[in-house]
């Protein structure tokens, strides 16, 4: 589930409730499961991997991860991102193109004191990306961190980050291959523009 808090009352916004609502009525599982995808800057390549977001809070877009890993490198040196969600059980795609950036530390620390001792170890004890000799040093490194008695302060290498769409692209997916493609893209004095694409 995606906590959703005073979300904006734009027309993308409110296009994203309504699919929002529909694939839950399907039960969609993993509904806040989001591919975000970066540039590598080095060789240009794109790069991507499936957060979970946690927060919709007005045209804010929030999720968590390492500050030291590869996305937080990449989003530092390019901070323009591509995101995506796909909930097939009612063929819905939503892409959206944003800008990204850390999140307010005070947010941050609000939402790591909610989580679990178990979910914060991990936190603490993952030099996220980095190589590491066997998968057995990251169970015993996070078996260290997890005995520890006080697991609710933030560090300082794990956060937020938000981002701001400034497209949508709300596509659903039909039988006949009649896909309807409605795209809303932010103009310059900040608009939504609205058109359809072909199929």
């Amino acid at each position: 589930m995606i906590d959703i808090t005073n979300i904006s009352t734009n027309k993308p916004y409110n296009l994203f409730k309504e699919y929002y609502q529909k694939a839950l009525q399907k039960k969609q599982e993993n509904i806040e499961a989001i591919v975000i995808s970066s540039i590598n800057s080095i060789d240009r390549i794109a790069d991507s991997r499936v957060v979970n977001l946690k927060y919709i809070n007005q045209d804010e877009w929030v999720f968590f991860s390492n500050y030291n890993s590869v996305k937080a490198s990449q989003f530092k040196k390019n901070p323009k991102i591509s995101a995506l969600f796909f909930w097939s059980s009612c063929s819905i795609q939503i892409r959206m193109k944003a800008k990204i950036y850390k999140t307010d530390p005070i947010f941050s620390d609000k939402h790591f004191l909610k989580r679990s001792n178990t979910k914060n170890a991990l936190a603490i004890s993952s030099d996220q990306s980095k190589v590491i000799n066997s998968y057995n040093d990251v169970v015993l490194k996070y078996e260290s961190v997890l005995s520890k008695e006080d697991l609710s302060k933030r560090p300082n290498i794990w956060g937020g980050f938000s981002f701001k769409p400034y497209y949508f692209e709300f596509w659903e997916g039909h039988e006949s291959r009649l896909n309807k493609r409605n795209v809303y893209e932010q103009s310059k004095n900040n608009e939504w523009l609205h058109y359809v694409l072909e199929p």
